[in-house]
This record gives C-alpha cells, sequence and structure tokens, in this order.
C-alpha cells in the first residue's frame, strides 16, 4: 500500500485502515499488534486540545516558564518569547505529525522510511533514552506534590523531608512520594491507550481550575498592586533581543520530546484537520492564556510572599488554607501524570518494542523506560533554573538531527510519499532496505548534527547553547536533502 501526496491510499483499502496486523507479507521481525498501520482511527480534535493542555499545564511547563525569569527579562519580554517560542512548535508539530497519521503508524516505524527499515532502531533508542529522562524528572516533579500534601497533613513528617534522611540526594519523603508517584502512572499506563485518553482528557482542563483560583487569589492578597518587572538583573533596548530569541529557543527544547514522536498520537486521528484544529486551540491559543497566568501569578508572589515563587506546587504550599494547598498539589500532581503518561511513557513503549517486537511488547518497553528512570536519579537534573537549561540543551542536541532527518526525507526526498508495507519487509528489494536495513546517509548526517550541537553545548556559551536543537535540526535537515538527492541521481 502506497500513500500519494494527498494521504489517499493508492491500493485497495481506506486511510486508516490496514490488514497489516494480519497480513502475512509482513515480517515478524519488524511488526507486532502495537506496531501495526492502525486499522480504525478514533481521536478527534478535542483529544489533541487535551494532549497539548496536560503537557503545557504540567508542573515542568510551570517551572520551566518560570525560569525564564532568571535571564533577566521583564515579565512582558518572557511572555513574548513563550508565544513566539510555541508558535513555532505548533508549526513543526504540524509538519511532524502528517506522516504518521497518512500512514497509520508510529514514529519508530515511519522513521524506517528515511533510517532504514533496521536503521530505524538508531532513533528510537535515541528517542526512548530521552523519554527516559524526561520520565524521571516529570515523575520527580509529581512527587514533590505529594509532599507538599502530606507535610501539610502531617507536619511531623519534616524530619523525613530532610536533605540526609534519604539517599542519592533524595530525601526519605521524597522518595517515598517518588515510588508512589511511580507506581500510580504506570497503573494508568498498563490499561492502555484509551485509558490514558480519558485519563488526560480529564488533566489538562483541570488544571484551569486551580491557576484561575490561584492567579485570582494573589492577585487580591497583592491588592492588585503587580509588578511585572522581577529579575534582579534586567537586559533592556537591543541587548534584550538575543535574551528573548535564547528563551524562544528554550520554549522549543522543551516541548522537543513530545514533539519528535508526535507521530506516536497523530496516527489516531480521524482526520489531519483534527489534528491541526487540536495543535492550533492545545498551542497557540491555550498557551497564550497559561503564559498570562504564569506571568500574573509568579509576579504576584512577590508582593504576597516576599520573595518570586516560580514552582507552582511551592506557591500553593503558601495557601492557609489546608484544604485549598491539597486540592491545588494534587490538581498539578494529576496533570503532570497525564502528561508524563502520554509524552514520556507511550514514546519508549513503541520505541523499545520497535527494537524487538516479537520480544517487546508496547507494555514492556514501557516498563523499561520506567525501571531506567530511577537508575538516572532525575531530581538532580532540574535542580535549579541553570540546570534546567543545561539538560534541556543537551536533550536539544540529539533531539534536533532526528527531526530533521525525518521531515527532510519526508517533504523533500521522498516528496510525501510512503509505501507502509515496505516499512514491514527485510527483503534486500524493499522500497526501505538501502544497506543491510540501514540508511548510512541518516545516521551520518545524524552523528554529524549531534555532535555539532553537542559541542556547543559543551564548548559555546549559555547563550548559544539555548540554540542546540536548531542547529542539530537544520544541518541535519539540509545535509540529508543534499546527500539523499545527490545518491538518488549517481544511482539512476
Amino acid at each position: 500500500m502506497t500513500l500519494d501526496e494527498r494521504g489517499t491510499a493508492t491500493a485497495a483499502g481506506t486511510p486508516g485502515t490496514s490488514a497489516a496486523a494480519t497480513n502475512p507479507a509482513h515480517d515478524p521481525r519488524l511488526t507486532n499488534a502495537d506496531l501495526a498501520p492502525l486499522r480504525t482511527r478514533t481521536w478527534r480534535t478535542y483529544n489533541y486540545v487535551a494532549f497539548w493542555m496536560s503537557d503545557v499545564h504540567s508542573v515542568g511547563g510551570y517551572v520551566t516558564a518560570g525560569s525564564l525569569f532568571a535571564l533577566g527579562l521583564a515579565a512582558w519580554q518572557v511572555f513574548v518569547a513563550l508565544i513566539v517560542g510555541i508558535g513555532l512548535v505548533y508549526l513543526l508539530c504540524n509538519l511532524v505529525a502528517r506522516p504518521s497519521q497518512e500512514s497509520g503508524t508510529p514514529y519508530p516505524v515511519v522513521c524506517r522510511a528515511s533510517f532504514g527499515v533496521l536503521g530505524a532502531n538508531v532513533p528510537a533508542i535515541i528517542r526512548g533514552l530521552i523519554a527516559v529522562a524526561w520520565y524521571g524528572i516529570q515523575t520527580y516533579l509529581a512527587s514533590q506534590s505529594v509532599v507538599v500534601v502530606l507535610l501539610k497533613l502531617w507536619p511531623s513528617l519534616g524530619a523525613m523531608a530532610a536533605p540526609d534522611s534519604g539517599i542519592a540526594g533524595l530525601s526519605g519523603l521524597g522518595w517515598i512520594a517518588f515510588l508512589a508517584m511511580w507506581a500510580l502512572q504506570a497503573a494508568v499506563f498498563w490499561r492502555g491507550m484509551e485509558a490514558i485518553r480519558r485519563f488526560i482528557d480529564f488533566c489538562g482542563p483541570a488544571v484551569y481550575v486551580v491557576m484561575f483560583a490561584l492567579a485570582g487569589y494573589l492577585l487580591y492578597r497583592s491588592n492588585w498592586d503587580v509588578d511585572l518587572n522581577l529579575s534582579a538583573t534586567s537586559v533592556t533596548g537591543w541587548a534584550a533581543v538575543p535574551v528573548m530569541l535564547g528563551a524562544v529557543a528554550l520554549v522549543v527544547s522543551y516541548f522537543s520530546g513530545p514533539m519528535l514522536n508526535y507521530g506516536d498520537f497523530a496516527r489516531y486521528a480521524v482526520s489531519f484537520s483534527a489534528v491541526r484544529r487540536g495543535n492550533l486551540i492545545g498551542l497557540p491559543v491555550n498557551f497564550l492564556v497559561f503564559a498570562l497566568l504564569v506571568v500574573v501569578t509568579s509576579a504576584a508572589t512577590l508582593p504576597v510572599y516576599g520573595e518570586l515563587i516560580t514552582d507552582p506546587v511551592e506557591t500553593v504550599a503558601h495557601l492557609d488554607s489546608t484544604t485549598a494547598v491539597v486540592l491545588g498539589a494534587l490538581t498539578f500532581m494529576i496533570a503532570t501524570i497525564g502528561i508524563n503518561i502520554v509524552a514520556n511513557f507511550v514514546s519508549p513503549a513503541f520505541d523499545f518494542s520497535n527494537v524487538a517486537p516479537t520480544r517487546i511488547s508496547w507494555r514492556t518497553g514501557g516498563m523499561i523506560a520506567a525501571v531506567a528512570s530511577v537508575l538516572i536519579t532525575p531530581w538532580n537534573l532540574y535542580s535549579s533554573p541553570e540546570v534546567i537549561h543545561y539538560t534541556l540543551d543537551t536533550l536539544g542536541a540529539f533531539i534536533g538531527p532526528l527531526y530533521g532527518v525525518l521531515i527532510a526525507d519526508y517533504y523533500l526526498v521522498s516528496k510525501r510519499r510512503i509505501d507502509v508495507d515496505a516499512l514491514y519487509t527485510l527483503s534486500p528489494d524493499g522500497r526501505y532496505h538501502y544497506r543491510r536495513g540501514y540508511n548510512p546517509v541518516a545516521i551520518a548526517v545524524t552523528v554529524v548534527g549531534a555532535t555539532a550541537a553537542m559541542l556547543l553545548v559543551l564548548l559555546g556559551s549559555a547563550d548559544a547553547a539555548a540554540y542546540s536543537w536548531f542547529v542539530g535540526a537544520v544541518l541535519a535537515f539540509v545535509l540529508h536533502a543534499v546527500l539523499s538527492r545527490s545518491r538518488a541521481r549517481a544511482a539512476a
């Protein structure tokens, strides 16, 4: 089956349906029930709006947005950077969603068209390992909500919250909360994609209730007198431009993970229009409201509590009402769990399953990621604004080249044509067999792009490192397009 430029099936069948799950022509070493093209599609516009609401409204999204104040920008400059950055994310997500939505296949399978049917394991493993890091980080951030609730209800647990009460840099109470969140997320994931969809449909909107209430309460307590100039040091005039551009780059890096494997979710859409509408409402529109709430809420903490607080859980902890603290913290916890499951559990589940479909199921792949997320001690990766930026820059350095190769191959090299059946064959005559199942061009380009981006992170200034995703993506995009076309001309 081949998809033409309009995404319609040129062989028997209709878009979004496939007999691949039982097709004997598909090599069992390349497929299982989770990796095969979907038979039916059920996700509509609201499901994608809720997906992005959960992602944007997580504690990680709030903390990342709040950390931009440390760059010396005024509140309005932070706001502008957030909106420009999310606008780019919207456009980039639409680009990466189309091949999976049209073919009905997840991200690692789509990568077989550019990397080769076996070479796709390279981007799958890289993305899977990155998801492990993010899964651990988001689990840790969600667990901090649990700590807040426990201390509010039982202040006597304060001794267990002391840093020296635990191991590996996390307190004893922190370990209890972290493992509790770990187990809860695993339970939701184990129930399957439909249960996950229903969970995130609730999570994102629920946070808005708390966010609006929190912002209104703080504005009332501050007598509506809020100074939006929050940074101890400030940059003005033309000097602010490069700092704002760096903030824009940081926003893109934050979303680069779910953006890269967005095809894992776009494949479930009833139409590409549903994806595009969901992205529009869930990203620029939703993020506009969220950015306003983050700016106002963060600014209001200064006159109310005498310090700038950019962590929503910590802000909630300052409330006088125990009930309000518990409800607020639990809401942020639930929202963070929602995006963690969809962005950082589902992705490695597909990615690791792609490595050995006959031995690693979707559920097994997800549990591999969950166990690994504990071993990396994620609380040490998100401990301060400086560490946050370094973590995002490093992850972006590896994600950017993978994105660049996929987009260049689909839109420029293949002209938006995917031979779906060829994605599941190890025949040397297969369209995506390349050289023993690997496309040397795509792999070499990825190495070059990632190396260049990491050199920027390690050797460049902090401002330059923020562009690691862009450097890797653009370099890989250009090199893959040029080298692939040159190779095609030579072969002809």
